[in-house]
């Protein structure tokens, strides 16, 4: 049914549109939910049988869990169905896509396309109809508009967690929450509003001034008493605030087992702090549960993901910061 559906949509000449394009991948998705029941059946059926040790070994190695092969196949076929539908030329890119193939990536646990298709989403150009002709307009992959969107990549971190699948987790984080675009979007969304509250402060503490100078008191001129409530009223929001702000940026409560490296600015630790908590979820899911063994793994992937995390200014498992170290 879903090959049916997306055979229908490539034979489309032109660029499709969005609703043709939704209904190919909602009759992917629906396929993907059918199959998902069985992919945990037979997931269960895996660990009921295999032995406990096995079990570990197959989820510490990120070794696939094996099941029926026509039930793998039509996963896969089902996979690579929703692929041709994003990647063909003549669709665009838009979070609603995106959206519906990580939701049937994330159905099936076939991560390994999410980083490719994230890639994909900041530098596919855009068709456009120009003199009875498609042209592909180039986009900036650094714009904010082409950023990805937080609950999608997270989505799409869970389904290469869940499929134990380290590769295609760090290239999830490095397409999506490591690109400029992300910081870009952030910035915009979250700092324009204090911004403008910044911007507008002196006005409204000037106003404030000259309400105390006139009819708050009465012992010195009013030019003198404006300039001396605007110094002091400043004073009061410059200090509180930046304390506040300091506060803020060098909270550490949420952080598990990665952490900033020191003398790591506060600028940056704000706007990569989603790429941190990426990473730290990334740590505790291929380290030990225990809270008192952090800092025990060993293995060739573990050692690559503490340097790797060193290269951008992270540390995993900062001893002063483990459990019983302090």
């Amino acid at each position: 049914m879903a090959e049916d559906s997306v055979n229908k949509f490539l034979s489309v000449d032109g660029i499709p549109a969005k609703q043709l394009t939704a209904a190919a991948l909602q009759s992917c998705l629906r396929a993907a939910a059918a199959l998902h029941p069985q992919l945990k059946r037979a997931e269960a059926q895996y660990r009921a049988s295999a032995s406990k040790l096995v079990s570990l070994g197959a989820e510490r190695t990120g070794a696939r869990i094996p099941v029926d092969a026509k039930l793998m196949e039509a996963t896969l076929r089902i996979s690579h169905a929703a692929y041709a539908i994003i990647a063909n030329p003549n669709v665009e890119m838009t979070p609603e896509f995106l959206e519906l193939y990580v939701a049937i990536q994330a159905q099936l646990g076939q991560p390994e396309s999410l980083p490719a298709v994230f890639e994909m989403y900041a530098n596919k150009p855009k068709p456009v109809v120009k003199d009875g002709q498609i042209a592909y307009v180039k986009q900036n992959p650094n714009a904010a508009a082409r950023a990805i969107e937080p609950a999608i990549a997270d989505m799409a971190l869970q389904t290469a967690i869940d499929a134990k699948n380290l590769d295609s987790a760090l290239g999830v984080i490095e397409s999506s929450y490591s690109l400029p675009a992300f910081k870009r979007q952030k910035l915009i969304k979250h700092g324009t509003a204090p911004a403008l509250g910044l911007v507008t402060l002196p006005f409204g503490i000037f106003g404030l001034s000259s309400a105390y100078a006139a009819y708050w008191q009465n012992t010195m001129d009013i030019s003198t008493a404006t300039g001396i409530g605007f110094a002091g009223i400043s004073g009061y929001f410059l200090v509180v605030g930046s304390l506040g702000m300091i506060a803020k940026l060098s909270n550490k409560d949420q952080m598990k087992r990665v952490t900033w490296t020191p003398g790591t600015p506060l600028r940056y630790r704000w706007l990569r702090e989603e790429e941190r908590a990426a990473l730290d979820k990334v740590a505790c899911a291929w380290g030990f549960k225990e809270p008192w063994r952090h800092g025990e793994e060993m293995g060739p992937e573990w050692e690559g993901l503490k340097e790797y995390m060193g290269y951008r200014q992270m540390l995993l498992d900062r001893v002063e910061f483990m459990e019983g170290m302090s």
